[in-house]
C-alpha cells in the first residue's frame, strides 16, 4: 500500500498575501518551464502524455516512505505515519507527490517553477479536500525568505532539469533540518540511459514526449555525492528503480544504470 486513502485532520493552510506566486531563480531552464506548462493540465490524466510517471509513481511513494519511515522512526503501516513532520516537494509538478505525502501525515509544501503546473496541482488538490501549500517559487526564493527547515525535502526527477545543478541541490540540503533528509531522484548518465531512457523513451515507446530529456544533463551518482561534499549532509546510495514489462510496473533494484535516487541526511 503506497499511502493511506484515510483523509488527514486539517491544518491552517499557509498564508498567501506576502508570495507574487512568480518564480524567479538562476536555476530556470525557460525552455524546459515552457514544456511543462504546455501540458500542465493533464498532469492527473493517467493516459496522458504523464502516464509513464503515473505508473513509476508507486516505486517513488515506496521508496520516500520507507525511507522516512527509518529516519524518524515511524510505522508506515499506520494511519498518517508521518504527522507532525514538515515536506518540501521541489518541483512538484501537478502534485503527484504533494497529494500522497499530505495523506501519509507531512505538513506539505510544495514549489514549481511553472505557475501553470501550480494551478493544476492547487484545483486537483481542492477537489481532493487536500490542504498542501503549493506555490510558484524556486528553490533559491525559498532560501533566501529564509523558509522551512523541513524534516523532508524532495526533488523527484528535476535536477536534470536546472541549469546549475549544483547549486541547485546544495541549495535544497541547505532548507533540510537538522535530523532531517532530502531525497533525490534523477537518471544516470550511461549509454544505457541513453538507449533506453532517452531514445527508447522519447522516440521508440513514446512514454514521454521527444525532447523532453538532455541525455548530456543527466548526472551520475558520484557527481551528486561531490556536489554536496561541501555541505554538512552524509549522502547514501544510489537505489535504482527498474521497469518490468511482463508486469508493467517499476519497483527498487540495485540497478541504477538509468533511473535512482540518492538520500542525504543532516544530523
Amino acid at each position: 500500500m503506497v499511502a493511506s486513502n484515510g483523509t488527514v485532520s486539517a491544518r491552517k493552510p499557509q498564508s498567501r498575501p506576502q508570495f507574487n506566486d512568480q518564480a524567479e531563480g538562476a536555476s530556470i531552464d525557460p525552455a524546459d518551464v515552457a514544456r511543462f506548462s504546455a501540458q500542465a493540465a493533464e498532469w492527473w490524466d493517467a493516459r496522458g502524455p504523464f502516464a509513464p510517471l503515473h505508473k513509476f509513481n508507486p516505486a517513488r511513494l515506496a521508496f520516500v516512505r520507507d525511507k522516512a519511515a527509518e529516519r524518524f522512526g515511524r510505522d508506515p503501516k499506520t494511519r498518517a505515519p508521518f504527522a507532525g513532520l514538515t515536506l518540501l516537494d521541489v518541483g512538484c509538478g501537478g502534485g503527484l507527490i504533494a497529494e500522497p505525502m499530505r495523506r501519509m501525515g507531512f505538513d506539505v509544501t510544495a514549489v514549481d517553477a511553472s505557475a501553470e503546473n501550480i494551478g493544476t496541482a492547487r484545483a486537483h488538490a481542492a477537489q481532493q479536500g487536500l490542504d498542501i501549500a503549493y506555490r510558484a517559487a524556486t528553490v533559491e526564493q525559498l532560501e533566501a525568505e529564509g523558509a522551512g527547515p523541513f524534516d523532508v525535502v524532495l526533488t523527484m526527477e528535476v535536477i536534470e532539469h536546472v541549469t546549475d545543478p549544483e547549486a541547485f541541490v546544495r541549495a535544497c540540503s541547505r532548507l533540510v533540518r537538522p535530523g532531517g533528509m532530502m531525497i533525490v531522484a534523477t537518471l544516470n548518465r550511461t549509454l544505457k540511459s541513453l538507449a533506453l531512457g532517452k531514445v527508447a523513451a522519447e522516440y521508440v515507446l513514446r512514454w514521454v514526449p521527444a525532447g523532453t530529456h538532455d541525455w548530456s544533463q543527466f548526472l551520475k551518482p558520484e557527481e551528486i555525492r561531490l556536489m554536496l561534499s561541501e555541505e554538512p549532509v552524509a549522502v547514501s546510495g544510489p537505489w535504482g528503480l527498474v521497469y518490468n514489462p511482463l508486469t508493467d510496473r517499476w519497483s527498487e533494484s540495485d540497478d541504477a544504470g538509468i533511473n535512482y535516487m540518492m538520500v542525504a541526511t543532516r544530523d
